[in-house]
C-alpha cells in the first residue's frame, strides 16, 4: 500500500470514521432501487394494509402483534406517501441500525476498528439483513432494537454511576420499544437480566453504580412503559378504542392468537433446521415491472455455516479460558436460536432466524479477531468469498431482472431452496 493510501484511509483506523462510512455505504445500499417491485411483496400484504388503517385510526387491524412496528410503517407512509418507498422506507432505516449496532457490540467486546468494521461488513452481506431492511415487515425493526438495546447495555459496563445507569435505562427502554414491535424479543429481557447478575457477580466493578436489583427495577420499568407506550395510538381509534381496563385483556387476546393452531403452509420449517439454511422463502417470484423478478430470503452461506464454526470456537474458547468476549459472542446466538425450541408457535419460518443470523456476525468478527494470528491471511480470504457470494445472489435478494421463470434454478443450491 502506498503512502499516500495509508494517509487516506488513516481516518478510518478509528471507531467514529469508520463507524459512519459503515452506515453510509449499508444506508446507501439498502436504499438502492427500493421500490422494486412497486407491488406488495410476502407478508407487506398484512402489514401495509394495518398501517395504512393505523395512520386513519379506523380501529384494530392485525391484533396478534403490538402497534410499534406498524406504527413505523404508517409513520414512513406519512413522511413518503402510500408508495413502495413509503412503505419501506424506515425499514432501511432499521437494517442500517442493526449495522451500526453491531459495530458498538464488537468494538466493545474488542476495542479494535479492525473488529467492529469486520462485524458491520459481514452484517451487511448478510442477505437476510439486506432482504429485511427492503421490506415493510416487522421483524427488522424489531431486530434493530434488539441490537441497539445489547450495545447500549454493553456500553452501560463502562462509565461512572450515573452514565451506567442512565446507558443501561436507555437498553430496558429499547428492549421494551422492541418487544412492542413483536413479541419474540420477550427473551432479551431475561438475557439482560440474569446476563448482568452473572457478570457482576464474576466481576462487581461492570455497570458502576447498579446492583442487581436496582437494574433489575430500572430493566422492569423502562421496559415497561415502553413497551405500554406503544400502544397510545389505539386509544384515539374510531372503532373499538383502547381503553386502560382493557389494556391488560388485550394482551391475552393477542396470545391466544399468536398460539393458535395455523394450517400447513408450503414455507414452513422445523427451528433445526434454520442455521444450515433448510427452508429459505421465495418472498417474491413474479413478472413485475416489465420483467422476471424474485426476491429470495435465505443468509449467506460464508456466514451462516461460517458463522457456526465461530460460535463453537468461541464457546470452547470460554470454556478454556473464561474470557469473557468469547463468552458473550457465543451466548448471543445460542440463546437467541434455542429459545425458538420452545417459543409455543405451531408453524416455524425461516425469518424467525433474522435475529440469531445477525449474532452469528458478532461471533464471527470476536472469534476472527482472537484467532487472528493463528488465521494469518485466512481471514481476509473468507471476507472475500462472503462478499462474492453477496454479489453473485444480489439480483435474487433485490427483484433485479432475470433471463426468465427458470432463473431461479441458478440460485437454488438445494431442493430445499426451490
Amino acid at each position: 500500500m502506498t503512502g499516500a493510501m495509508r494517509r487516506l484511509l488513516a481516518p478510518f483506523h478509528r471507531p467514529i470514521p469508520a463507524l459512519l462510512a459503515m452506515l453510509v455505504a449499508a444506508q446507501a445500499l439498502f436504499g438502492w432501487r427500493l421500490t422494486m417491485p412497486h407491488t406488495l411483496v410476502f407478508d407487506e400484504i398484512h402489514y401495509v394494509p394495518a398501517a395504512r388503517a393505523l395512520l386513519a385510526l379506523e380501529g384494530p387491524v392485525n391484533i396478534e402483534h403490538p402497534l410499534l412496528g406498524k406504527t413505523l410503517i404508517a409513520a414512513g407512509i406519512l413522511l413518503f406517501g402510500d408508495t413502495p418507498l413509503g412503505w419501506r422506507a424506515l425499514s432501511t432505516v432499521a437494517g442500517t441500525a442493526i449495522v451500526g449496532g453491531v459495530f458498538g457490540i464488537v468494538w466493545l467486546m474488542t476495542r479494535q476498528t479492525r473488529a467492529a468494521a469486520i462485524g458491520a461488513l459481514l452484517t451487511i452481506v448478510n442477505f437476510m439483513v439486506l432482504v429485511q431492511a427492503r421490506i415493510a415487515m416487522l421483524d427488522g425493526f424489531m431486530a434493530a432494537l434488539v441490537v441497539l438495546a445489547v450495545a447500549a447495555m454493553g456500553w452501560a459496563m463502562r462509565g461512572s454511576a450515573t452514565q451506567s445507569r442512565w446507558r443501561w435505562m436507555l437498553g430496558a427502554v429499547l428492549l421494551g420499544l422492541a418487544v412492542g414491535v413483536k413479541w419474540a424479543a420477550v427473551p432479551y429481557l431475561g438475557y439482560a437480566a440474569i446476563g448482568l447478575a452473572l457478570m457482576k457477580r464474576q466481576d462487581p466493578s461492570r455497570w458502576p453504580g447498579l446492583s442487581w436489583w436496582s437494574a433489575w427495577g430500572l430493566l422492569g420499568l423502562g421496559a415497561g412503559l415502553a413497551y405500554s407506550a406503544t400502544f397510545a395510538p389505539a386509544f384515539f381509534y374510531a372503532r373499538e378504542p383502547m381503553t386502560l381496563a382493557g389494556l391488560l385483556p388485550f394482551q391475552w387476546e393477542m396470545y391466544a392468537r399468536q398460539t393458535q393452531i395455523l394450517p400447513p403452509h408450503v414455507y414452513q420449517s422445523a427451528w433445526w433446521s434454520w442455521p444450515v439454511i433448510g427452508r429459505p422463502i421465495w418472498y417474491f417470484y413474479e413478472v413485475a415491472d416489465g420483467a422476471q423478478r424474485g426476491i429470495f430470503l435465505l443468509g449467506n452461506p460464508a456466514v451462516m455455516w461460517g458463522g457456526l464454526v465461530a460460535v463453537a470456537a468461541c464457546a470452547l474458547g470460554w470454556l478454556r479460558t473464561r474470557e469473557i468476549r468469547l463468552g458473550i459472542a457465543a451466548a448471543l446466538w445460542i440463546a437467541g436460536f434455542g429459545v425458538w425450541a420452545i417459543i409455543p408457535k405451531s408453524l416455524g419460518f425461516y425469518y424467525y432466524y433474522f435475529l440469531p443470523a445477525i449474532w452469528l456476525s458478532v461471533a464471527l468478527a470476536v472469534a476472527i479477531n482472537r484467532w487472528r494470528g493463528w488465521m494469518r491471511d485466512w481471514d481476509e480470504a473468507y471476507l472475500v468469498a462472503a462478499m462474492c457470494l453477496f454479489v453473485y445472489f444480489y439480483p435474487i435478494l433485490t427483484a433485479g431482472p432475470l433471463a426468465g421463470p427458470k432463473s431461479f434454478a441458478r440460485w437454488a443450491w438445494f431442493t430445499d431452496w426451490r
